[in-house]
């Protein structure tokens, strides 16, 4: 089937941030004291950074305000936006597509980060909508975010390839009804190419 629309996660999927934003998280764990070991940050790739926050307070009692430390959180990761690199199959896959079927963007992040990562990487232009935590209720893994996506591109969500690098998003693009594609996969693939 050949998508009518098709819908990107950003980071780690259309932008190598993800060690970037994982430098931040040790940042904000080291100043807090609390423990977020990094394969549990990989493992929670599009949850949001309050809700994060939120289940490591439950967890370890701890006495912080999930969204200030939120907030502080892409503090730190805003100086490193700079190093941000494409993740050049999955952007070619964007470009391929721009200008014959609408394309959108959803992400666990928030909507200024999402942006600035967008516009550093000279690829706003191509995405008719940018979907972020701030636009839904429920997050990843359930489908909302991808739901609202479609929905705002004005396509069905059955007519929909999305794209994605983590397991709860891969989970939320299928509850979701869209034929989902794990850029690792894609990555892998390139490298044997």
């Amino acid at each position: 089937m050949k998508p009518k629309g098709i819908v990107f996660d950003c980071d780690g999927t259309l932008a190598d941030t993800m060690p970037l934003h994982w430098q931040a998280w040790r940042t904000i764990a080291e100043r807090h004291r609390f423990h977020f070991p990094e394969d549990r940050f990989y493992s929670l790739g599009g949850v949001p950074s309050r809700d994060i926050l939120h289940m490591l307070r439950l967890e370890q009692r701890l006495s912080i305000n999930p969204i200030a430390v939120a907030l502080e959180k892409e503090e730190a990761y805003l100086p490193l936006l700079p190093q941000v690199r494409p993740i050049q199959a999955v952007v070619e896959v964007a470009r391929e597509h721009h200008g014959r079927i609408p394309l959108a963007v959803a992400s666990g992040g928030n909507k200024p980060i999402i942006e600035m990562v967008l516009r550093h990487l000279g690829i706003r232009e191509l995405f008719a909508a940018v979907v972020t935590s701030e636009d839904v209720t429920n997050q990843k893994p359930a489908p909302d975010i991808f739901l609202e996506a479609a929905r705002r591109l004005g396509v069905e969500p059955a007519s929909c390839h999305a794209y994605e690098d983590t397991d709860l998003g891969l989970q939320a693009i299928r509850s979701a009804g869209m034929r989902a594609f794990d850029v690792r996969e894609i990555l892998v693939a390139g490298t044997k190419g």
